[in-house]
């Protein structure tokens, strides 16, 4: 533990959807003094998110969907183009990734790959993102995705030119952090350009 963070009090402000906390605790400054702070923590849970790329088609999958977050937040239609991701149930970010991804784009992918594990929004969430990567083609198409009624998901799967994805980055059609971030990896990392 950080030897200087002590007396960390955490006080239940929400848990109508996820759990908000107000977290009390005492923080020693360089200069050596003992500071009392407060903040607030959101904490859903951990995450999993996957790119699905096509290097022989240079495609990827992408989801779009509607996110009540950032239409009130100004983005007009509430719609969002992203990686397919989802919250981790019981820690195992690489089982999540093989579920989402079947539910929400009715792909079953036989080799995912982690290559990134982040804090997204690290000064007010306490969310740890674990991103994949995998390769699919057409066989591995189970059914048609979309997400589960039950939980409330209506998800249009796209499928889109690498190209054309790195191009929606740039004319913010895509403006999801963990797509970006993944859309980047590929280009660097796989070669997709």
């Amino acid at each position: 533990m950080n030897p200087r963070v002590r007396n960390v009090q955490k006080h239940l402000l929400s848990d109508n959807w996820y759990k908000l906390y107000r977290v009390s605790f005492e923080y020693q400054k360089k200069n050596g003094d003992w500071e009392a702070q407060n903040r607030e923590a959101y904490d859903r849970g951990n995450g999993a998110g996957i790119l699905l790329y096509n290097r022989a088609q240079r495609t990827v999958i992408l989801t779009r969907q509607f996110r009540m977050p950032t239409f009130v937040n100004g983005n007009e239609t509430g719609l969002m183009i992203e990686v397919c991701a989802g919250l981790l149930e019981e820690n195992n970010a690489e089982e999540c990734i093989r579920r989402e991804t079947e539910e929400e784009t009715g792909y079953k992918v036989s080799d995912v790959q982690k290559v990134l594990e982040l804090y997204m929004s690290p000064g007010s969430v306490t969310e740890i993102l674990h991103l994949f990567v995998a390769e699919y083609t057409k066989e591995q198409k189970i059914t048609e995705g979309g997400g589960l009624e039950h939980e409330e998901e209506e998800i249009d799967v796209l499928e889109i030119p690498f190209a054309q994805a790195l191009e929606m980055v740039k004319t913010k059609e895509i403006k999801d952090a963990k797509t970006v971030l993944l859309l980047q990896y590929a280009q660097i990392h796989l070669g997709l350009s």
